[in-house]
C-alpha cells in the first residue's frame, strides 16, 4: 500500500471518528439520540415522533388519563375494592421542614393572632393562614399535565416547546397561571389502586438511589404479592413502594439528593399496557435519579406525563399499607382545582 493511500485512509477514518463523536448523543446534538430507550421512534423532537392529538382523548384534551374516572365501570371496578372499610391516608403532613426539591419552600404564616375580631355579643374570633409556596410541587405533590414539556427548537421559540396533547408553550405559559392544562381541567379521581413492594421483592428496607425499577421486578413484586396472575386493567392506580420515604423527616439531604424508581420500560409498560390512569411513588420523582443514562433528564416525566397525560402522584407514605399487606383498593384523590396550576397539593386517601 502506497504512502499516499495510507494517508488518505487516515484521513478518512479521523473524519470518520470525529464525525462519530459529532453525532453522539447530546444536549446539544437530541437529533443523535435517536434509538434511545425515552425516544419513540424516528427524532422529530427530543422524546421521538409527534405524540398529538392523543389516540385515545382526542385533540384539544386537557384531562388525559383522569378520563378514566368519568367512566362508570371504571369508579364501580375501584369502589368494589373498598370492602373492609379501613382508611388509610397517604399523604404527608404540610409543613416547612419537609423535603423539598431545589430551591422550592414552604412558608405558613397566621397574620394576626388571633387573626380577626372580636364580633358580636358573642364575641366570636377567628384565625386565618397565609401560605407562600409552589402549591402543586410540595409534600405529597400531583404532577399536572402541564408541568412538564419538552423544547425541540432554540431556546427562545415558544412555538416549538410542546406539551400534553401538541399543547405549545405559546398557548400554555403565562405569568399568572397556565392558560391551558391547568390543574382545574383534571377529573377527581377513584381508581382501583394497586400497590407493588418493590423493596419487599428485593428482600430490603429501602432501594438505593438510582436503582432502576425494571419490569422483571415488578414480576417479582406480583409474585411475592400472591399477584401472579394479576390483570391489570385501564385507569388504575399504580404505586411502587421503594421504602425511600423513610428518609422523610429524618435525613432531608439524603432523601434530596436522588430516589429509585421506574425506567424508561416500566413507564412503557405503564402507558402501552396497563393504560394507567395515575402513577405514583414514595419517593420525589417516581423515576430513578441519578439516571443509569445521564441524557436521560426526568425523561419518565415526559413519557408519562408529556406523551401519555398520565399524573404522577409523588412523596406518598406508603408504610401502613405496605404493613398491613393492602396491595388492591380503592384510591381517592381530588386535584385542587386551582385554575392555572402546575400540580396540586392534597391527601390521598386509600380505602381497602
Amino acid at each position: 500500500m502506497s504512502n499516499a493511500i495510507r494517508t488518505t485512509l487516515a484521513a478518512a477514518l479521523i473524519a470518520g471518528l470525529g464525525g462519530a463523536a459529532y453525532a453522539q448523543c447530546a444536549p446539544d446534538n437530541w437529533q443523535a439520540c435517536e434509538g434511545k430507550p425515552w425516544v419513540a421512534g424516528k427524532a422529530e423532537t427530543p422524546i421521538g415522533e409527534r405524540w398529538w392529538p392523543h389516540p385515545m382523548w382526542g385533540e384539544g384534551d386537557e384531562a388525559g388519563a383522569t378520563n378514566w374516572y368519568a367512566k362508570p365501570e371504571v369508579v364501580l371496578r375501584a369502589l368494589a375494592e373498598a370492602d373492609r372499610g379501613k382508611v388509610y391516608r397517604l399523604g404527608r403532613v404540610y409543613e416547612a421542614g419537609m423535603p423539598l426539591f431545589g430551591n422550592r419552600s414552604f412558608s405558613l404564616r397566621i397574620p394576626g393572632t388571633p387573626t380577626g375580631g372580636p364580633f358580636g355579643a358573642n364575641r366570636i374570633i377567628w384565625h386565618d393562614e397565609f401560605l407562600s409556596t409552589e402549591i402543586g410541587q410540595v409534600g405529597t405533590q400531583f404532577d399536572g399535565l402541564g408541568h412538564i414539556g419538552v423544547m425541540a427548537g432554540g431556546e427562545g421559540d415558544k412555538d416549538q416547546m410542546f406539551y400534553y396533547n401538541g399543547f405549545t408553550e405559546t398557548e400554555v405559559g403565562s405569568a399568572y397561571g397556565l392558560q391551558r392544562l391547568g390543574t382545574e381541567k383534571l377529573l377527581p379521581i377513584v381508581a382501583r389502586g394497586v400497590l407493588l413492594d418493590i423493596a419487599g421483592a428485593k428482600g430490603v428496607e429501602m432501594l438505593e438511589a438510582g436503582y432502576e425499577i425494571t419490569m422483571a421486578d415488578v414480576r417479582a413484586a406480583l409474585e411475592r404479592q400472591g399477584m401472579a396472575d394479576f390483570q391489570f386493567q385501564p385507569g388504575d392506580a399504580v404505586i411502587f413502594h421503594t421504602g425511600w420515604g423513610k428518609l422523610w423527616m429524618k435525613d432531608n439531604d439524603k432523601f434530596n439528593s436522588g430516589a429509585p424508581g421506574i425506567g424508561v420500560e416500566v413507564a412503557n409498560w405503564l402507558v402501552e399496557e396497563v393504560q394507567a390512569g395515575v402513577a405514583g411513588a414514595d419517593t420525589w420523582p417516581l423515576e430513578a435519579v441519578p439516571n443509569p443514562d445521564p441524557n436521560c433528564a426526568f425523561c419518565v416525566h415526559q413519557i408519562l406525563i408529556t406523551r401519555a397525560g398520565i399524573p404522577i402522584q409523588e412523596n406518598m407514605y406508603l408504610d401502613e399499607l405496605v404493613n398491613d399487606e393492602v396491595w388492591v383498593f380503592t384510591y381517592v384523590y381530588s386535584p385542587v382545582p386551582i385554575k392555572g396550576a402546575t400540580g396540586s397539593i392534597g391527601a390521598p386517601i386509600a380505602i381497602d
